[in-house]
């Protein structure tokens, strides 16, 4: 069982840091056809051979949406999220074929709400290649159970 399944379980600067996943061919082209943003960017290589990356590079989303994925092969519960309120995004730099991320996720703001059975948690994350080099940031915001009371 996770460690993290109230509100009450976290505090300002709790942090988790993922497991790490390899982007590959496997996982944009799914995202593409899953999509539908076939844009050369991701799929022509020779396009691509002559651009400012001088390679094909991932959909910035799709290291958003591992990065949401992986969050919970932590101690967090997944089962403790009531709703996904907001994101706040920005994309540093490409993540390439073959790059690998992961992700430090710090607990940056709770709130309770009038509601005792919930609070609000802001996560700020920061999602980094095999290369330590910062590929995105952001932050997320999430509804969280808080504990039945006794």
């Amino acid at each position: 069982m996770a460690r993290y399944q109230w509100y009450e379980d976290y505090q300002i600067g709790t942090t988790f840091v993922t497991p790490a996943r390899t982007i590959g061919e496997t996982e944009v082209s799914m995202f593409a056809m899953l999509t539908g943003d076939f844009n050369r960017l991701h799929t022509d290589a020779e396009y691509m051979k002559t651009s400012v990356f001088g390679e094909r590079i991932a959909h910035g989303l799709l290291g958003l949406a591992i990065v949401n994925g992986l969050k919970y092969r932590t101690d967090m519960d997944p089962d403790a999220i009531i709703a996904f309120l907001g994101l706040n995004w920005t994309f540093s730099a490409p993540i390439l074929f073959h790059d690998t991320i992961h992700a430090h996720i710090r607990v940056a703001a709770m709130r309770e709400t009038k509601s005792t059975e919930r609070g609000i948690i802001t996560f700020a994350i920061e999602v980094k290649n095999q290369r330590s080099e910062l590929v995105q940031t952001g932050e997320m915001t999430m509804m969280v159970k808080r504990r039945p009371a006794e």
